[in-house]
């Protein structure tokens, strides 16, 4: 039993240090049979007071890039809004973001629960568009884009705003 509870030691110690170097650790998770690859930070909320971020279905390098951006941006202070749309993350495609439901904290934020000491902290997905401005709830939007990148609210789609209304 002790190697385990070691190795947890390891990881949170390895988690706050890589954070207060710079200011958030980013954990990749491969994908897999259950899911595309996905990345989050751990950090920005123990250092920042700013919710975690995951990104779900990028490239490692992108992904790491992306929630590099997202952490340097609010380590200045921006706040991120669910529904508005937001450039400057990927050249040429916008972003949004929206709440996670906490029941999907274990499976996309389970290493940050080192840190937290469970899921008391908050989270937003930051949701990339398709190549062509498509968001995956969108009906237009590539075939398998939804369940490729899906939306982690507890409704499995947009909750703090309405697409096409007051949000992309």
């Amino acid at each position: 039993m002790a190697p385990v509870a070691e190795t947890e030691e390891q990881l949170r110690q390895w988690l706050v240090d890589t954070a207060e170097r710079h200011g958030a650790a980013v954990v990749h998770v491969a994908a897999d049979d259950s899911g595309a690859a996905h990345a989050f930070s751990v950090g920005a909320w123990r250092r920042f007071g700013k919710p975690e971020v995951v990104v779900i279905g990028l490239p490692r390098d992108v992904a790491q890039a992306v929630v590099d951006t997202y952490v340097a941006r609010v380590s200045g202070g921006e706040r991120f809004s669910p529904g508005q749309l937001y450039a400057g993350f990927l050249e040429g495609c916008p972003v949004t973001f929206e709440r996670i439901a906490k029941r999907h904290y274990p499976e996309y934020l389970g290493s940050a629960f080192a840190v937290y000491k469970g899921a008391d902290f908050p989270a937003v997905q930051l949701i990339v568009a398709a190549p062509d401005g498509t968001f995956p709830w969108q009906p237009d939007a590539p075939g398998g884009f939804a369940e490729y990148q899906p939306v982690l609210t507890e409704s499995g789609a947009p909750e703090r705003w309405t697409p096409g209304v007051d949000g992309p």
